[in-house]
Protein backbone atom coordinates (compact mmCIF):
# COMPACT_ATOMS: atom_id res chain seq x y z
CA UNK A 1 0.00 0.00 0.00
CA UNK A 2 1.34 3.42 -0.97
CA UNK A 3 -0.18 6.63 0.43
CA UNK A 4 0.24 9.94 -1.39
CA UNK A 5 1.72 12.88 0.54
CA UNK A 6 0.28 16.37 0.13
CA UNK A 7 0.77 19.64 2.01
CA UNK A 8 -2.09 21.69 3.41
CA UNK A 9 -1.35 24.93 5.28
CA UNK A 10 2.24 23.76 5.66
CA UNK A 11 1.17 20.47 7.22
CA UNK A 12 2.00 17.10 5.68
CA UNK A 13 -0.98 14.80 5.16
CA UNK A 14 -1.07 11.33 3.64
CA UNK A 15 -3.92 10.26 1.35
CA UNK A 16 -4.70 6.58 1.80
CA UNK A 17 -5.99 4.47 -1.12
CA UNK A 18 -8.95 3.41 1.03
CA UNK A 19 -10.15 7.03 0.97
CA UNK A 20 -8.93 8.51 4.27
CA UNK A 21 -6.53 11.33 5.13
CA UNK A 22 -3.85 10.72 7.78
CA UNK A 23 -2.14 13.61 9.59
CA UNK A 24 0.92 12.03 11.23
CA UNK A 25 1.98 15.05 13.30
CA UNK A 26 -1.38 15.14 15.07
CA UNK A 27 -2.15 11.40 14.85
CA UNK A 28 -5.47 12.34 13.27
CA UNK A 29 -7.33 10.16 10.78
CA UNK A 30 -10.09 11.87 8.76
CA UNK A 31 -12.84 10.00 6.92
CA UNK A 32 -16.12 11.17 5.41
CA UNK A 33 -19.54 9.93 4.39
CA UNK A 34 -19.63 6.43 5.83
CA UNK A 35 -23.43 6.35 5.31
CA UNK A 36 -23.77 3.43 7.71
CA UNK A 37 -27.10 1.63 7.41
CA UNK A 38 -27.90 3.01 3.97
CA UNK A 39 -28.98 -0.48 2.93
CA UNK A 40 -31.45 -0.80 5.81
CA UNK A 41 -32.79 2.69 5.06
CA UNK A 42 -33.42 1.63 1.46
CA UNK A 43 -35.20 -1.50 2.66
CA UNK A 44 -37.54 0.58 4.81
CA UNK A 45 -38.45 2.49 1.65
CA UNK A 46 -39.19 -0.68 -0.29
CA UNK A 47 -35.88 -0.86 -2.20
CA UNK A 48 -34.17 -4.14 -1.40
CA UNK A 49 -30.37 -4.01 -1.34
CA UNK A 50 -27.92 -6.54 0.10
CA UNK A 51 -27.68 -5.58 3.79
CA UNK A 52 -23.89 -5.79 4.02
CA UNK A 53 -22.88 -2.16 3.49
CA UNK A 54 -22.34 -1.38 7.18
CA UNK A 55 -20.20 -4.48 7.68
CA UNK A 56 -18.09 -3.66 4.61
CA UNK A 57 -17.64 -0.02 5.62
CA UNK A 58 -16.65 -0.93 9.17
CA UNK A 59 -14.09 -3.37 7.75
CA UNK A 60 -12.50 -0.48 5.81
CA UNK A 61 -12.50 1.68 8.92
CA UNK A 62 -11.03 -1.11 11.03
CA UNK A 63 -8.21 -1.61 8.52
CA UNK A 64 -7.40 2.10 8.66
CA UNK A 65 -7.21 2.03 12.46
CA UNK A 66 -4.89 -0.98 12.34
CA UNK A 67 -2.75 0.74 9.71
CA UNK A 68 -2.30 4.10 11.46
CA UNK A 69 -3.25 3.64 15.15
CA UNK A 70 -4.70 7.17 15.34
CA UNK A 71 -5.31 9.06 18.54
CA UNK A 72 -8.39 10.70 16.99
CA UNK A 73 -10.71 9.71 14.17
CA UNK A 74 -12.64 12.58 12.59
CA UNK A 75 -15.83 11.37 10.88
CA UNK A 76 -16.79 14.34 8.71
CA UNK A 77 -20.56 13.98 8.56
CA UNK A 78 -23.12 11.62 7.07
CA UNK A 79 -21.54 8.88 9.14
CA UNK A 80 -24.99 7.31 9.37
CA UNK A 81 -27.40 7.48 6.49
CA UNK A 82 -30.08 8.98 8.76
CA UNK A 83 -30.64 9.90 12.40
CA UNK A 84 -31.97 6.41 13.28
CA UNK A 85 -29.12 4.56 11.59
CA UNK A 86 -27.18 3.64 14.73
CA UNK A 87 -30.31 2.16 16.32
CA UNK A 88 -30.84 -0.10 13.27
CA UNK A 89 -27.35 -1.62 13.33
CA UNK A 90 -27.07 -5.37 13.67
CA UNK A 91 -25.65 -6.42 17.03
CA UNK A 92 -22.39 -7.62 15.48
CA UNK A 93 -21.87 -4.32 13.63
CA UNK A 94 -22.74 -2.27 16.72
CA UNK A 95 -20.23 -4.27 18.75
CA UNK A 96 -17.54 -3.77 16.14
CA UNK A 97 -18.12 -0.01 16.02
CA UNK A 98 -18.01 0.15 19.83
CA UNK A 99 -14.69 -1.70 19.77
CA UNK A 100 -13.29 0.81 17.27
CA UNK A 101 -14.46 3.69 19.45
CA UNK A 102 -12.50 2.19 22.35
CA UNK A 103 -9.30 2.19 20.27
CA UNK A 104 -9.37 5.92 19.43
CA UNK A 105 -11.28 9.09 20.23
CA UNK A 106 -14.01 9.45 17.62
CA UNK A 107 -15.25 12.93 16.74
CA UNK A 108 -18.60 12.75 14.94
CA UNK A 109 -19.07 15.88 12.84
CA UNK A 110 -22.67 16.66 11.90
CA UNK A 111 -23.72 16.04 8.31
CA UNK A 112 -26.81 16.83 6.31
CA UNK A 113 -28.11 13.26 6.79
CA UNK A 114 -27.28 12.78 10.46
CA UNK A 115 -26.41 14.62 13.63
CA UNK A 116 -23.03 14.76 15.32
CA UNK A 117 -21.27 15.96 18.42
CA UNK A 118 -19.79 19.04 16.68
CA UNK A 119 -20.61 21.15 13.62
CA UNK A 120 -16.94 21.49 12.69
CA UNK A 121 -13.52 21.27 14.28
CA UNK A 122 -10.31 23.29 13.91
CA UNK A 123 -6.97 21.65 14.63
CA UNK A 124 -4.06 24.02 14.22
CA UNK A 125 -4.37 25.75 10.83
CA UNK A 126 -6.89 23.27 9.35
CA UNK A 127 -10.69 23.29 9.68
CA UNK A 128 -12.56 20.00 9.40
CA UNK A 129 -16.22 20.12 8.37
CA UNK A 130 -18.83 18.20 6.41
CA UNK A 131 -19.55 20.67 3.59
CA UNK A 132 -16.84 22.88 2.11
CA UNK A 133 -17.32 26.63 2.47
CA UNK A 134 -16.61 28.35 -0.88
CA UNK A 135 -15.47 31.60 0.73
CA UNK A 136 -13.32 30.06 3.44
CA UNK A 137 -9.91 31.75 3.44
CA UNK A 138 -7.99 29.12 5.38
CA UNK A 139 -7.26 25.44 4.87
CA UNK A 140 -10.10 22.95 5.19
CA UNK A 141 -10.86 19.24 4.89
CA UNK A 142 -14.41 18.22 4.02
CA UNK A 143 -16.62 15.53 2.50
CA UNK A 144 -20.27 15.65 1.37
CA UNK A 145 -19.77 15.69 -2.42
CA UNK A 146 -18.42 12.13 -2.74
CA UNK A 147 -15.99 13.18 -5.54
CA UNK A 148 -15.16 10.71 -8.27
CA UNK A 149 -13.47 10.98 -11.65
CA UNK A 150 -13.56 9.21 -14.98
CA UNK A 151 -10.34 8.70 -16.93
CA UNK A 152 -9.67 7.07 -20.33
CA UNK A 153 -7.99 3.67 -20.13
CA UNK A 154 -7.22 1.08 -22.83
CA UNK A 155 -9.98 2.13 -25.22
CA UNK A 156 -12.59 2.54 -22.49
CA UNK A 157 -12.83 4.59 -19.29
CA UNK A 158 -12.59 3.96 -15.58
CA UNK A 159 -14.66 5.76 -12.96
CA UNK A 160 -13.38 5.70 -9.39
CA UNK A 161 -13.80 7.68 -6.20
CA UNK A 162 -11.09 10.28 -5.68
CA UNK A 163 -9.66 12.98 -3.46
CA UNK A 164 -9.71 16.55 -4.79
CA UNK A 165 -7.39 19.32 -3.65
CA UNK A 166 -6.12 22.70 -4.76
CA UNK A 167 -3.48 23.14 -2.05
CA UNK A 168 -5.84 24.92 0.35
CA UNK A 169 -8.94 22.71 0.24
CA UNK A 170 -8.98 18.93 0.49
CA UNK A 171 -12.19 17.04 -0.29
CA UNK A 172 -12.38 13.42 0.78
CA UNK A 173 -14.10 10.63 -1.15
CA UNK A 174 -16.95 8.79 0.56
CA UNK A 175 -15.77 5.83 2.63
CA UNK A 176 -19.22 4.20 2.66
CA UNK A 177 -19.74 1.07 0.58
CA UNK A 178 -23.07 2.35 -0.81
CA UNK A 179 -22.20 6.05 -0.97
CA UNK A 180 -21.92 6.57 -4.73
CA UNK A 181 -20.24 9.67 -6.12
CA UNK A 182 -20.38 12.91 -8.10
CA UNK A 183 -17.98 13.41 -11.02
CA UNK A 184 -15.51 16.26 -10.71
CA UNK A 185 -16.81 17.77 -13.95
CA UNK A 186 -20.15 18.52 -12.29
CA UNK A 187 -20.92 22.26 -11.93
CA UNK A 188 -21.23 21.82 -8.15
CA UNK A 189 -17.42 21.72 -7.90
CA UNK A 190 -16.77 24.94 -9.82
CA UNK A 191 -17.20 27.40 -6.91
CA UNK A 192 -15.01 25.20 -4.72
CA UNK A 193 -12.18 24.70 -7.22
CA UNK A 194 -12.44 27.75 -9.51
CA UNK A 195 -8.86 27.29 -10.78
CA UNK A 196 -9.07 23.53 -10.89
CA UNK A 197 -6.85 21.31 -8.82
CA UNK A 198 -5.42 17.84 -8.52
CA UNK A 199 -7.40 14.64 -8.20
CA UNK A 200 -6.10 11.43 -6.61
CA UNK A 201 -7.98 8.46 -8.02
CA UNK A 202 -8.33 5.49 -5.67
CA UNK A 203 -6.59 2.30 -6.80
CA UNK A 204 -6.20 -1.05 -5.06
CA UNK A 205 -2.86 -0.27 -3.45
CA UNK A 206 -2.01 3.26 -4.59
CA UNK A 207 -3.43 6.53 -5.88
CA UNK A 208 -3.26 7.94 -9.41
CA UNK A 209 -2.89 11.70 -9.67
CA UNK A 210 -3.92 14.09 -12.44
CA UNK A 211 -5.02 17.66 -12.95
CA UNK A 212 -8.66 18.63 -13.35
CA UNK A 213 -9.98 21.86 -14.83
CA UNK A 214 -11.52 24.99 -13.37
CA UNK A 215 -14.50 27.24 -14.04
CA UNK A 216 -14.42 26.79 -17.81
CA UNK A 217 -14.44 22.97 -17.61
CA UNK A 218 -17.70 21.41 -18.72
CA UNK A 219 -18.96 18.02 -17.62
CA UNK A 220 -19.81 16.96 -21.15
CA UNK A 221 -16.47 17.89 -22.71
CA UNK A 222 -13.46 16.93 -20.57
CA UNK A 223 -10.08 18.00 -21.86
CA UNK A 224 -7.84 14.94 -22.36
CA UNK A 225 -4.83 17.21 -21.88
CA UNK A 226 -5.69 17.57 -18.20
CA UNK A 227 -5.38 13.89 -17.42
CA UNK A 228 -1.55 13.72 -17.45
CA UNK A 229 -0.53 10.06 -17.62
CA UNK A 230 -3.48 8.79 -15.62
CA UNK A 231 -4.97 6.76 -18.48
CA UNK A 232 -2.14 4.22 -18.52
CA UNK A 233 -1.72 3.95 -14.78
CA UNK A 234 -5.44 3.82 -13.97
CA UNK A 235 -5.84 0.81 -16.25
CA UNK A 236 -3.64 -1.10 -13.82
CA UNK A 237 -5.35 0.23 -10.67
Amino acid sequence: MSAAPIHLAGERLLLDPLGAAWWPAERVLAVADLHLEKGSAAARGGRLLPPWDTTATLERLSLLLRRYAPARVLCLGDSFHDAEGRARMAATDAARLAELERRAEFVWVAGNHDGGCVEELAIGPIAFRHIAEPHWKGAEVSGHYHPKARVPAAGTSISRACFATDGARLMLPALGAYAGGLELGDPAFRPLFPRGGRAFLLGRERLFSFRFGGMARRRSSPDPGLWDNASETAARA
